[in-house]
């Protein structure tokens, strides 16, 4: 990154700056005097230096003489760090408009889709929940459904609950880590995340505590805290003890309260003033805030059962790219997660989280992306609450009913979604009657949400364009945390 005339910043390749001083000046009249201007002005060098200083400072000298002419730039970040993954920053400004800005994914393709075919339907759940070390227990749960529809074969209640409470733990789990520890320190206009902890340490101890909770729910239900061993095709290996499920209530109670008090920290905080407005896909069950079934949805007229998903949305695969990019047909891009979910599903909401959302005083629909952050914490709220709801329930049963029972293997193709923490999960896997896999597609959150937060950043950059270098790149990573973008996800 280089400083212009005007506090302008720009990237460009070091070779360029040949081609345009070896021009001569009929080509360019500015050639001769915009060099010197700039030379001199910016860097105070005599002319006996030039030629040593153009030879180590070739990219600083191009930039400005691009910038000065066309009144072009580029604005780049190398990395973009607090956030699942690796991933940088591109943006191309022409004359104070921009036009494009780009996510930069650092990550290869991994290619899992061609890994699982010819593999046995019972390694398929064991090898998609590699994809991510945040949310392994959606890819296992969403391979699963898929699995147990190209079979036929259905389950009882009680492992529909333990499943719901699995995906609840992964969405505390994963909110408590994006809430606090990637994005607190932007809405604080802080650069070290120790100073964080050392300004707030009660707030700290709570968001551990919370995300204790989520992690000893996916422990106790799935058998360890990342990539689950008891939940598997037709119901559990094992299932929780009177004992552990008592444990869980009380650890809950605990987490419930906390996540109250630690809500209040979060709505003081002001987030940056950003709309455009958009279209928001979740499932949508008509009767609860669905994670684990319904059908797709959006807040503008979509509704389809799950299975119809590859015929109402497509992927994109651009040259050079490593994620296949997700559009509705027919119409334009959208957005996935808590935003979303918090938008089309508001009104099934437990009484604890609804209380909170009102006290915000948000108006729904609500088109600020920033906003994703805070209904993350009341997804958080209400995820624990529904945990409760249903461990108070599972108390008092006989679970056995979720021990897998003995099915037929069949030819079938399956499809299912449930909401990652990120958004919507789509899995499609075609079985041989063998239960061999011949074919299989996942469908990630935040590949679905990529173009979108691309044309936001656009829009948003205009609003920072005059900033000073480090404040613009700082809001500009606050702006990409705030969707909770997950990259191995993307490039799996």
């Amino acid at each position: 990154m280089i400083s212009s005339r005007n506090g302008k910043y720009l990237f460009c390749p070091r070779e360029n700056i040949f081609h345009f001083l070896s021009l001569r000046g009929s080509t360019l009249p500015w050639q001769s005097s915009i060099c010197s201007t700039i030379l001199s002005e910016f860097f105070g060098l005599p002319r006996k230096y030039w030629v040593q200083y153009l030879l180590a400072k070739t990219d600083r000298i191009a930039n400005i003489i691009i910038y000065n002419y066309w009144k072009f730039m580029q604005i780049k970040i190398n990395h973009i760090n607090k956030m699942e993954g690796h991933a940088g920053f591109m943006a191309s400004v022409l004359k104070g408009d921009v036009k494009s800005a780009k996510l930069e994914i650092k990550e290869g393709i991994r290619l899992i889709e061609g890994i699982l075919i010819g593999r046995h339907y019972k390694d398929v759940p064991i090898i998609v929940q590699r994809i991510c070390g945040i949310c392994p227990v959606v890819h296992n749960l969403t391979a699963i459904k898929a699995l147990e529809k190209a079979m036929g074969v259905k389950i009882s209640q009680e492992t529909k609950d333990l499943r719901k409470l699995l995906e609840w733990g992964q969405i505390i789990h994963s909110h408590a880590l994006h809430l606090f520890f990637l994005s607190l320190a932007d809405l604080l206009d802080i650069d070290n995340d120790l100073k964080v902890v050392e300004k707030y340490p009660e707030e700290t101890k709570m968001a551990i505590k919370i995300r204790e909770f989520g992690m000893e729910i996916v422990k106790v239900i799935g058998g360890r805290v990342i990539h689950p061993l008891t939940n598997e095709v037709g119901g559990f290996k094992k299932v929780p003890t009177k004992d552990e499920i008592k444990k869980l209530i009380e650890q809950g109670n605990e987490a419930l309260e906390t996540a109250e008090k630690l809500g209040a920290f979060f709505a003081q905080f002001k987030f940056p003033d950003f709309e455009r407005e958009t279209e928001y896909v979740c499932l949508n069950s008509g009767d609860d805030y669905a994670i684990y079934e319904g059908d797709v949805a959006s807040n503008k007229g979509l509704h389809i059962p799950v299975e119809k998903f590859e015929n109402n949305f497509h992927e994109l695969q651009k040259p050079n790219e490593v994620i296949k990019r997700v559009e509705v047909k027919n119409r334009n891009v959208y957005m996935v997660g808590a935003i979303a979910r918090v938008n089309n599903n508001s009104k099934w909401l437990t009484p604890k989280a609804e209380l909170y959302l009102e006290s915000l005083n948000y108006s729904l629909p609500d088109y600020n992306p920033f906003h994703n952050v805070i209904y993350q914490m009341v997804e958080v709220i209400h995820s624990i609450e529904k945990s409760l709801i249903t461990l108070g329930l599972l108390e008092n049963m006989n679970l056995s009913g979720a021990i897998t029972k003995d099915y037929k293997v069949k030819e079938g193709i399956g499809v299912a979604a449930v909401e990652a923490p990120r958004g919507t999960l789509y899995y499609h896997i075609d079985l041989d009657h063998n239960g061999y896999v011949k074919n299989a597609n996942i469908i990630t959150p935040t590949a679905q949400s990529l173009s979108h937060l691309e044309m936001d950043i656009a829009l948003y950059l205009n609003d920072i364009m005059d900033l000073p270098e480090e404040k613009r790149t700082q809001k500009l990573r606050g702006f990409i945390r705030a969707y909770d973008p997950c990259i191995s996800c993307a490039v799996h």
